[in-house]
């Protein structure tokens, strides 16, 4: 797959669509008109996210439209090749609208524990960032969910119902990853309905996790912030809760202080790191909570790409090289930390540091790093800064699909 256009392409295209000039344009994000005419004029190839916020707001569209977000799956060659127009068909089904009977299938509906074995299997899988994969197995699990929903009674559909409140939260999250935001959406409402008829209480929680992170891909970051503020203002902890309360306090602090760091609000960032770091540094050695990280490890690289974000690359690079035991995190979180590492080398003109710690990316995970937006700009970047026609980032960008 290809960019279509650089981010500066698309930004003049959608500016000269809505009649701005690139001072109005400016004006209206509260930014630099110089800003807006480098990257115009390709002078520079990538922004920090709260620049990219901040024009798409004033160009009233999603930030994925500004970045390139790829918006399908890769071509896979199998039977049941992934597809986004069948996920969206088993997220919303025409006949739940229309009141009709689903079409009879010829199998009986899985039992409690082969749905639940199948969705452990794609959780590994996502946290493995292979998207294909997911897109060609969830359609079907959510659909065995909805099914065995239907035919369950007692204790047994309450737990159905929380696999089902999972399965459209994977979904969720993987249409957000290919820039569907909107659909993202819709699978997160369902997902909160089903988990309101589970057997599990911290599926709620789960929910504004994930609600809080389309919402900061939406651009909402506001709305993001006090989503995540006002859940984990609800379920706080106390002196004796468990490390899963824990976690799930600490991940919501989390999800605050990326929409806050978006807005610019460094102070505010601050004080929820410090909040969550004190809860990480309670829990320990990291776990996995319904299919987050959460611990030291974890909050340390949280703690790198809050320091990205806010363009401080040299403190950033210095807090990465105290992180231990990134390799003991899911295969994207450990990829991401790489990509930060990337974003910080980059920005200081250490492109040597830089190309390399993109290539561990990519080891980590190859197929997660070809869907991933700030990767995919970093590397762009990155190569039209390499003057030799051979090299490693030239490679790279062509496995990427990156355009010459």
């Amino acid at each position: 797959m290809h960019e279509e256009s650089s981010i500066g392409d698309r930004i003049a295209r959608l500016r000269v669509r809505r009649g701005l000039t690139q001072e109005q344009l400016a004006d209206r994000a509260r930014l630099s008109v110089d800003v807006v005419r480098k990257l115009e004029q390709g002078r520079r190839q990538t922004a920090r996210l709260a620049t990219l916020n901040a024009l798409a707001h004033a160009l009233d569209v999603e930030t994925s439209v500004l970045v390139g977000q790829l918006n399908t799956f890769e071509a896979k060659e199998s039977e049941d090749p992934p597809s986004v127009l069948a996920l969206r068909q088993a997220i919303s089904p025409v006949n739940d609208l229309l009141g009709e009977a689903h079409d009879p299938d010829p199998e009986d509906p899985p039992t409690l524990e082969r749905l639940r074995q199948s969705l452990r299997s794609t959780e590994r899988i996502r946290r493995e960032g292979r998207l294909a994969d997911i897109g060609a197995m969830l359609p079907s699990l959510i659909r065995d969910a909805q099914a065995t929903v239907q035919v369950t009674e007692g204790v047994n559909r309450a737990a159905a119902w929380a696999v089902l409140a999972e399965a459209y939260q994977v979904g969720a999250t993987t249409l957000a990853a290919l820039g569907k935001e909107d659909a993202a959406f819709t699978a997160l409402e369902r997902s909160m309905h089903a988990a309101g008829q589970s057997d599990d209480s911290h599926l709620e929680t789960v929910g504004f996790s994930t609600l809080s992170w389309i919402l900061t891909k939406q651009g909402r970051l506001a709305d993001a912030e006090h989503i995540a503020l006002a859940h984990a203002t609800k379920i706080e902890p106390g002196f004796r809760s468990r490390p899963i309360d824990l976690s799930l306090w600490g991940i919501l602090l989390l999800r605050a202080a990326t929409a806050a760091v978006r807005q610019e609000k460094e102070a505010e960032v601050n004080e929820l790191l410090s909040l969550a770091g004190a809860a990480a540094t309670r829990v320990g050695q990291d776990q996995i909570v319904y299919a987050t990280p959460f611990g030291i490890t974890n909050f340390g690289v949280a703690q790198v790409n809050f320091l990205v974000e806010m363009e401080k690359s040299r403190e950033a690079l210095r807090a990465a090289n105290e992180v231990r035991a990134v390799g003991t995190l899911p295969p994207t979180w450990a990829a991401r930390f790489h990509v930060d590492r990337a974003i910080a080398h980059t920005d200081l003109k250490e492109d040597g540091h830089a190309v390399q710690a993109l290539l561990n990316a990519e080891q980590t995970a190859p197929e997660w790093l070809r869907y991933h937006a700030t990767a995919r700009r970093v590397a762009a970047e990155l190569r039209n800064r390499e003057r030799r026609r051979s090299s490693p980032i030239s490679a790279l960008a062509d496995r990427l699909g990156l355009d010459a």
